[in-house]
């Protein structure tokens, strides 16, 4: 997620305006804080996060000038939107990746074992003698 918030403020950074050298640094830090807290919180809550990119746009576009306030709208958009379908295929292989990493077998109860299954196998160590019978 890092990267995206570094991409959104890297591409836009010489845009930022202010009357003294002072007011330009404290923009583009104030600029660079907002992204990065902006995708952290798309990275931990990012379902009760309404409309993040309008959330972010509100927030910086104070240190942009008007001319550039329409690039601006599309860069944050265009990096929000590859963050989130980032995070969406994260999420996929997290869930197909988290069911391979269970072992195949069940306990005594019935209940399907919770345990990481060795390298090359389909089993935990406790298992690990049912990988000769199903194989």
């Amino acid at each position: 997620m890092y990267r995206f918030s570094r991409a959104i403020y890297l591409e836009t950074r010489e845009l930022i305006t202010g009357e003294t050298p002072d007011e330009v640094t404290e923009g583009r830090r104030r600029v660079l804080a907002a992204c990065e807290n902006t995708m952290e919180r798309l990275a931990k809550d990012s379902r009760y996060f309404a409309d993040p990119a309008k959330s972010l746009f509100s927030d910086i576009r104070y240190h942009y000038p008007i001319r550039e306030q329409e690039r601006l709208f599309h860069v944050v958009t265009s990096y929000v939107a590859a963050a989130l379908q980032f995070l969406e295929k994260e999420q996929e292989r997290a869930v197909t990746e988290g069911a391979m990493l269970r072992c195949r077998a069940q306990t005594r109860k019935g209940k399907a074992c919770q345990r990481t299954p060795l390298p090359e196998s389909h089993f935990c160590p406790s298992h690990q003698h049912l990988a000769s019978i199903v194989a």
